[in-house]
């Protein structure tokens, strides 16, 4: 269930769209100014429905301050006459915009189009590997929804396998890359030390693998399949 902030001074407009979305299957927060909607951003919405109006500032510095810590997803709302201000937003990096009065049917539409192109964008960055996620942005890795610490060294290692899932990469090929991004010597004894390490944090069994395959002779893959 997607989780949808409301940052909206009209309170008509706000419970309107409320109840719209939350019959749409949407988990709703609401903030009627930009202080109440610095304390909900902490509930981490998936998107917000910003009003450009509002009566402690307008919903460009809110804006601009959310930009500068994260990237969510965000849509306008708009007057009909501030043209200049949609442009202004676009610029800006929002998302898109609907001019009031709207048609909630249209705003569920442009809702679902964000959310669509921000996870495929997402999608874009993140390799996922059974139950593992590498997120390549953040250089973190994860288990389900549990972080798993990794070393530079072994994450470097896990990406160089897990880019190409089904692939054979030899031991030598491995060494060479760490080699080059690395300036630090790794030989192939700690290579097989690094993928024990990794196994530790990542696989269910170390001792039966299903992520990070040994073949035989040639060297390592992770497993393209569940």
């Amino acid at each position: 269930m997607h989780k949808i902030l409301i940052v909206e001074d009209d309170e008509t407009i706000r419970m309107g769209l409320k109840y719209f979305l939350e019959n749409e299957h949407f988990e709703m927060m609401e903030a009627s100014n930009i202080e109440e909607a610095k304390f909900k951003l902490d509930d981490q919405p998936d998107l917000i429905l910003l009003d450009l109006g509002l009566p402690d500032g307008n919903g460009f510095d809110l804006f601009e301050m959310i930009r500068q810590h994260d990237h969510i997803p965000t849509i306008f709302l708009t007057a009909v006459d501030e043209e200049v201000s949609i442009v202004r937003g676009l610029d800006m990096g929002a998302d898109d915009y609907v001019t009031k009065p709207f048609k909630a049917r249209e705003l569920l539409s442009r809702i679902n189009n964000v959310l669509r192109r921000y996870h495929r964008k997402h999608d874009q960055n993140m390799i996922r590997i059974q139950n593992i996620t590498i997120d390549l942005n953040g250089a973190r890795v994860r288990k389900g929804d549990i972080d798993v610490m990794l070393t530079a060294l072994e994450y470097r290692i896990l990406l160089i396998l897990g880019l190409h899932p089904g692939k054979v990469y030899s031991r030598e090929q491995i060494l060479a890359d760490i080699w080059d991004t690395n300036e630090a010597f790794v030989n192939d004894n700690t290579l097989t030390v690094y993928i024990k390490r990794i196994r530790e944090k990542i696989e269910d069994d170390p001792n039966n693998p299903k992520i990070i395959l040994t073949v035989r002779g040639l060297g390592y893959k992770v497993s393209a399949h569940e």
